[in-house]
């Protein structure tokens, strides 16, 4: 039947055309097959940390691994592909703010021995390779200040001298515990109040068009003058939270103003400076707008051209609205080059009597599996230490951190946050690749990754009031287990 139609309309019903003939098949691309792995014969180490228990990043038990068939839908698993990879670990750490360092040396020397151990030791602590620090003062400062004379827009009265009493020398034991190494960058939180239009560095304001130059050399000027001074500095963001007017020291940038600093004063200056491979990261807010901050810098190549990555907050919380882990999958998927960096959270309104609040971890945990998931490739918690009024605080924004220091005994108090924050931290070190991870029950959070060393590190959360007993799946061998209610795990395949 066929072969007596027309030949161009024998063409149009084989769903060809006229010129079928002269096109030629091209190859169609494969994706390169994933890379083999077993967990026939390891062993997963498992570490947890278990609400109502004395359990803390504590060794469990080992569970071997043995061949699993194809789980029912009424097994409760954990899959785990180690063959396909996704963004690398740059590192797990926290703000090196004025607050911690003025904490810091109220403490006694045994005790600041203990915290630089539990923080920076990768054996007896959790291990901590990322850090921040400020550009002059924020809220977490005793007071404001900056580091030059009013008006003085040449920057030669520059100077630190403010920072060698507390926040320095803190940053450089902090360097020595971490192996001599620390991957920090820094932030402003406002320029100088002169150079901004409501003349006062506090309540948001904006940076002045005739003072841009000058607040870009200031940024060179920061970076050159602690280098200088023994601390090396790995990146920078432009503004600290640019769309919030707050009580303490603010500045709001639109996106297009953060996009033509950088693309006409702030890249460039850099560049000019010596300082183009400082990672430059744009947005430094929250979760909320950070698809619309991203695409109005990103979308510009002139701009583009300057920025490593968009870092993001956590705050978005006070709307009411959960975590916008969406957001970041967005942004990944439109600038899968860009980096996405967590530069800050905390918990909010502090009360001494609430250090031990389950809910504090939790919400870690939460956030470090989901902002992981999404493509996040380093994660910064706010002050590594504070005292026991969530301070020093200059205008009273009092805060948690994970480890709190009682300066009127000495004391050091672990909020679970802390061992919350260890699950990551200790276990997935710089260099990790991520892995595919996946729960079939809602009631398992989980995130994994590949060391250099060629370890596994699962990391398993359950929030919910009931255990979970669970089966660890990775290429047909499996390995049960049960995750405590309310705890958090951590498994080491090697």
């Amino acid at each position: 039947m066929l072969a007596k139609l027309p030949p161009l309309l024998l063409l149009s019903v084989l769903g060809l055309n006229a010129n079928a003939q002269q096109i030629k098949t091209k190859p169609v691309a494969t994706r390169p097959a994933p890379a083999t792995y077993s967990a026939a014969g390891k062993t997963a180490h498992v570490f947890a940390t278990v609400q109502g228990t004395s359990q803390r990043l504590a060794a469990g038990g080992n569970l071997s691994f043995a061949p699993a068939a194809q789980p029912l839908e009424t097994q409760v698993c954990v899959f785990v592909d180690p063959g396909h990879s996704f963004q690398t670990m740059l590192g797990i750490g926290g703000a090196l703010t004025d607050a911690s360092a003025e904490t810091f040396a109220k403490l006694p020397k045994p005790q600041q021995q203990e915290f630089l151990n539990a923080y920076y030791s990768p054996t007896s602590g959790i291990g901590y390779t990322l850090g921040r620090t400020s550009i002059h003062s924020s809220d977490f400062s005793s007071g404001s200040y900056t580091y030059v004379a009013d008006k003085d827009e040449a920057l030669k009265t520059f100077s630190v001298q403010h920072d060698e009493q507390f926040r320095i020398p803190f940053i450089k034991q902090v360097m020595a515990a971490a192996g001599g190494k620390l991957t920090l960058f820094v932030s402003p939180w406002s320029p100088p109040g002169w150079m901004k239009t409501n003349g006062e560095m506090l309540h948001g304001g904006k940076l002045l068009p005739q003072y841009r130059q000058a607040w870009a050399d200031y940024y060179v000027k920061f970076i050159k003058t602690y280098e200088q001074l023994g601390i090396p500095i790995w990146g920078l963001t432009v503004q600290n939270e640019p769309m919030a007017t707050q009580k303490w020291e603010s500045c709001i940038f639109t996106g297009e103003d953060e996009r033509d600093f950088i693309k006409g004063y702030l890249g460039p200056t850099l560049a000019k400076g010596g300082l183009g491979s400082k990672k430059l990261i744009a947005w430094d807010h929250n979760r909320d707008l950070l698809f619309q901050r991203a695409s109005t810098v990103l979308n510009d190549p002139e701009a583009a051209k300057y920025v490593w990555g968009i870092g993001y907050h956590w705050y978005e919380t006070w709307t009411g609205s959960s975590m916008l882990f969406e957001n970041e999958r967005r942004v990944k998927e439109a600038f899968p080059n860009t980096n996405l960096i967590f530069t800050e959270g905390c918990q909010e309104k502090f009360d001494l009597a609430k250090v031990d609040d389950w809910a504090l971890g939790e919400k870690y945990g939460h956030s470090l599996i989901g902002d992981f998931n999404a493509g996040t490739v380093g994660w910064t918690d706010w002050n590594v230490l504070l005292d026991e009024t969530g301070g020093p605080n200059h205008v009273g924004n009092f805060c948690f951190a994970p480890v709190i220091a009682d300066t009127r005994t000495g004391k050091l108090i672990y909020t679970n946050a802390y061992y919350y924050i260890g699950h990551f931290s200790k276990f997935i070190r710089p260099g990790a690749k991520r892995i595919s991870a996946s729960s079939n029950r809602d009631t398992l959070q989980t995130t994994a990754y590949r060391n250099p060393d060629g370890s596994v590190a699962v990391v398993v959360m359950n929030q919910t009031d009931k255990p979970e007993a669970f089966q660890l799946w990775m290429h047909g061998q499996g390995t049960n287990t049960t995750a405590a209610a309310h705890s958090i795990m951590t498994l080491v395949v090697n």
